[in-house]
């Protein structure tokens, strides 16, 4: 299924004058409207391709049909997503689920709806029915040489179908750890790892990153050998220029103070990108700014400070995706929500006076300082939001539409309602 664009100027048609006269009063409010719309505008947020799928819990998966069979049907679906808010337009590709047949076939596709290829994903964390030796104990870390360098393979082939791809990243995630105390010995793990991770490094192109993710927890829970933003950065840093630390915002102990995590890390020039979610307990994957909103405000407030004083751009600086799972929702429902929630964040922090709240810190009034970054997040941004996402052609209410043109029904339709996405 495809959105043509007669079905996104009807829609728009018909709230136009509704949106017209909220914008035009959030305009009035704020004086530089114009340069936060010209950064939304340019601002994309990659979505993987595992999550188009119902995600699942240890104790079920309840499909909701219609899913993607194909990496040729993912991408259809980030085209309707990206055609309905022109903010999704990147696919983060999970090797092997993913694996193209035809190379430019693929890449044609991908065009056809104006996506490029993000970050490309390696999976040490599952045994394949083809693979010859088990990662039960571990793969970068593990003691037997041989499946450490089984692991080092996949993650290179992975570089590999990346640069026919035209991606420029590899994203690492180990689950490597251990359950029980005594189970392994802590620092031969982290040098095992290491010394894993400097030969994937070795093969990195030229113009490639490489993300090292980390995890306080699951599936191991007594350690994980990227357990914190600590860990990583000492990985990333020990392993040269091209290396950098991902943080995922469900990837940390409870009352974690991630914002300050993300200001040490761009200072010191190792944040790589994010995977946004939100969670209440633990890495619960739910929709972004579902739960912890203001966290998520204060976060892309310490972004945008700590990108410009580094002279970093907005949009193409630091690598920008969605890592959610979606048990009760439509997919692709829950992943508009979540753009749009990361697209308010941003705008809410692009609004923050700085040159006041500096004045603030330095005279260290502290009622002050609070009064600047609750102005601008108690704000309501969504007229703005919607404005830019207008301008580049996109819906002006997008869940709204997806359920007027009835997405999913169409979708079960082509597809059938016992579908199961690939790699889940």
């Amino acid at each position: 299924m495809e959105i043509e664009k007669y079905q996104i100027d009807a829609h728009n048609e018909k709230l136009d004058a509704t949106h017209k006269q909220r914008f035009s009063f959030a305009a009035s409010e704020n004086a530089r409207v114009e340069e936060v719309i010209s950064k939304l505008i340019k601002f994309q947020i990659a979505i993987p391709s595992w999550a188009l799928g119902t995600g699942g819990t240890r104790f079920g998966r309840f499909s909701g049909g219609g899913e993607p069979r194909s990496l040729e049907e993912k991408i259809e679906d980030i085209g309707l997503l990206h055609k309905l808010n022109q903010s999704s337009g990147a696919i983060s590709l999970h090797i092997p689920w993913d694996i193209p047949t035809d190379y430019d076939a693929i890449k044609s596709l991908a065009a056809h709806h104006n996506l490029r290829f993000d970050a490309m994903n390696s999976n040490t964390f599952q045994d394949q029915a083809d693979q010859k030796l088990s990662y039960k104990f571990g793969s970068l870390q593990h003691v037997d040489k041989a499946v450490r360098q089984q692991a080092i393979d996949h993650n290179i082939e992975v570089i590999r179908q990346g640069v026919a791809l035209g991606s420029d990243a590899l994203t690492v995630w180990l689950a490597d750890g251990s359950c029980f105390p005594g189970q392994l010995n802590f620092r031969k793990a982290f040098q095992n790892t290491l010394e894993s991770l400097e030969e994937i490094y070795a093969a990195l192109p030229d113009a490639w990153k490489v993300f090292v993710e980390y995890k306080a927890f699951e599936p191991n829970f007594y350690s994980t050998t990227v357990g914190d933003w600590g860990q990583s950065l000492l990985y990333a840093s020990k392993l040269g220029p091209k290396a950098y630390t991902l943080v995922d915002l469900g990837h940390h102990l409870p009352n974690a103070n991630i914002e300050q995590i993300v200001s040490l890390l761009l200072m010191e020039g190792k944040l790589g990108g994010f995977h946004f979610n939100d969670s209440k307990y633990g890495d619960d994957d739910l929709t972004a700014g579902s739960m912890k909103p203001y966290q998520l405000f204060l976060i892309f407030n310490e972004l945008v400070d700590g990108m410009d004083a580094k002279g970093i751009d907005h949009a193409t600086g630091l690598g920008w995706m969605i890592d959610a799972s979606h048990n009760v929702k439509d997919p692709l429902e829950d992943l508009l929500q979540s753009v749009d929630a990361i697209m308010i964040s941003y705008t809410q922090a692009l609004l923050v006076d700085r040159a006041a709240l500096t004045v603030a810190q330095q005279e260290n009034d502290v009622v002050r300082c609070q009064e600047i970054l609750q102005d601008a997040f108690r704000t309501d941004v969504r007229a703005i939001v919607q404005e830019a996402r207008l301008r580049s052609g996109g819906a002006a209410q997008p869940v709204q539409l997806y359920r007027e043109l009835k997405v999913r029904e169409n979708l079960i339709a082509n597809r059938g309602l016992k579908t199961v996405a690939t790699g889940l």
